[in-house]
């Protein structure tokens, strides 16, 4: 599956209104999808582990996205076909007391992935440009001084071996509606469901409409060096098709090879 047409092009106005979030590019249905998600994660594997042989580059994979978009259901469908020791998954809840007495990306920076392993976070940095805006704990200037931080630190992180592929869950209002009501009648997801859940759906507009504050953050830290890449999650199995992909073609660019071995084992035989 190709994954270019999903990139947000660095310094390009974003209209996010006019990406559909039902959208499915080529793909011809769930059953293909999932043939397609399959063999994408059979050669995931083998890539993941030469990353870990390799042992000189990182992959952080970022996942954002409004409630419902499905973050937690990309991680089970996609990454849980790794293998687990090359693997961290990252969730960020509230800010401790300990993560406030610090600089909004210390938390972040601190489970950064090691050299050889891939980090996927769950929520991320970019909550510290979202939410806090959204209910106005910080204003304009600051959040302006926040996009250039983050550039300036996700330019660090790449140019110190780590690749950062940073995917928008994009779904609509109304999809969104059909995951929460989902969770307050199904016992198996009802854990799930926040009373805050509805406060910001109530904020939607704040968050998703023209001029608001994904569609600001999209257009500031869309870089060459970390683009964001649009992931239309209406359709669950699409989703997780294009992250996948996304993912594959990421490992497949990094040219990745098998360490040379430190001396000719031909010769050596095991008694």
């Amino acid at each position: 599956m190709k994954v270019q047409h999903l990139r947000i092009r660095p310094g390009v106005k974003v209209d996010i209104t006019k990406l559909d979030p039902a959208d499915t590019g080529d793909v011809k249905g769930k059953e293909a999808a999932e043939e397609r998600l399959k063999a994408n994660l059979k050669r995931l594997v083998e890539l993941q582990t030469v990353l870990y042989a390799e042992n000189r580059r990182a992959v952080l994979v970022v996942l954002q996205g409004m409630d419902g978009s499905g973050k937690d259901g990309t991680v089970r469908h996609v990454m849980s076909g790794l293998n687990p020791m090359g693997v961290d998954i990252i969730g960020f809840k509230r800010p401790t007391e300990e993560e406030l007495d610090h600089d909004f990306l210390w938390r972040c920076h601190r489970v950064c992935p090691r050299r050889g392993d891939i980090t996927v976070f769950n929520r991320s940095h970019y909550e510290d440009v979202l939410v806090v805006r959204v209910n106005k704990v910080i204003n304009r200037a600051e959040w302006l001084r926040r996009y250039r931080q983050i550039n300036d630190w996700e330019r660090m992180l790449t140019e110190d071996g780590t690749v950062i592929v940073k995917c928008f869950l994009h779904i609509s209002k109304g999809e969104q509606r059909e995951r929460l009501e989902a969770r307050l009648h199904d016992p198996l997801k009802n854990w799930k469901f926040e009373e805050g859940d509805l406060a910001v759906r109530k904020q939607w507009n704040a968050y998703m409409g023209r001029g608001g504050a994904y569609e600001d953050m999209l257009r500031a830290t869309s870089t060459p060096y970390a683009p964001w890449h649009v992931i239309p999650s209406d359709k669950k199995w699409y989703r997780n098709l294009a992250v996948s992909s996304l993912l594959l073609a990421t490992l497949e660019g990094m040219k990745l090879e098998m360490p040379a071995p430190v001396k000719d084992w031909r010769r050596v035989r095991v008694e």
